[in-house]
C-alpha cells in the first residue's frame, strides 16, 4: 500500500467505536475531522492525551471540527478505558474511540511503522477537510505526546488559507496578522484586502487576518 500524502482521499471505513458503528465519510458528513491514533489501551501517555482531547472537544467543534481516536485494542478494553481516563483527568470522553483489533485501518492509513513498532500504532495525526482530503499529517513516536493547542493552532490556519490567499506565518495563532499568497499581484491586494497591507520585501506581504474585525 502507497503511503498516504497531503491532498489524497482519506479513505473510507466501517469501524466499532466506543459511540457505535461508524461508516467514516458520512460520520464526518460536511465538517473537518481529526484522526488520531494510539499504540494500545491503558497506556500513561494516551491516557493524558485522551483526556486533554476531551477537554479540548468544545474548541474543536467550534470549529466545524470532529475528533476520533483509534487504538488496536478491543471496544471492551476501550470502555473500560475510559473510566480510568475520566477518572484521572478529570473529565468525559465524549467523541469516538476506534476498535481496531484487526490492525484494518491502521494499516489503511499506514499507521504501523515496523522500525518503531510492527504491533503498535505511532501517534499520528491526519487532519481532514470537508472535502474528505486529507490536509496535514503528524506522526509522533510512542513516547511523546502530542500538543493539542498545536493541532487546534493548525486547523485554525488550514481553515482559514482554504478561503483566503493567505499563508499564516511561524507561529501565527488566530488573530494575528498573515503574510498574502506571492501568487496575487500588488495590482489585486487593495481589492482583495480591504485592511491595508504593508510590504517589508516584494515577497513578503503582511496583512490583518482577513476574517476578523
Amino acid at each position: 500500500m502507497s503511503t498516504l500524502r497531503l491532498g489524497d482521499l482519506a479513505p473510507d471505513f466501517k469501524a466499532e467505536t466506543t459511540n457505535g458503528p461508524i461508516q467514516f465519510h458520512q460520520w464526518l458528513g460536511d465538517s473537518w475531522g481529526v484522526l488520531f491514533s494510539h499504540p494500545a489501551d491503558f497506556t500513561p501517555v494516551c491516557t493524558t492525551e485522551l483526556g486533554t482531547a476531551a477537554k479540548y472537544h468544545p474548541e474543536f467543534t467550534k470549529r466545524g471540527t470532529k475528533i476520533i481516536a483509534l487504538s488496536v485494542d478491543g471496544l471492551t478494553s476501550h470502555l473500560e478505558w475510559i473510566k480510568d481516563i475520566n477518572e484521572t483527568q478529570n473529565t468525559i470522553v465524549n467523541f469516538p474511540i476506534i476498535a481496531d483489533q484487526s490492525k484494518e485501518i491502521a494499516v489503511l492509513y499506514d499507521m504501523i511503522h515496523p522500525n518503531a513498532n510492527d504491533k503498535f500504532t505511532v501517534r499520528s495525526v491526519f487532519v481532514i477537510g470537508a472535502d474528505k482530503n486529507i490536509k496535514l499529517i503528524l506522526t509522533y513516536p510512542a513516547s511523546t505526546g502530542r500538543n493539542f493547542d498545536e493541532i487546534l493552532r493548525v486547523v485554525d490556519s488550514l481553515q482559514l488559507t482554504a478561503t483566503y490567499n493567505v499563508a499564516t506565518p511561524a507561529n501565527w495563532k488566530e488573530g494575528e496578522d498573515v503574510v498574502i499568497v506571492p501568487s496575487i499581484p500588488n495590482c489585486d491586494i487593495a481589492a482583495k484586502f480591504p485592511k491595508g497591507h504593508r510590504q517589508v520585501k516584494p515577497y513578503l506581504r503582511i496583512t490583518p487576518q482577513p476574517n476578523k474585525l
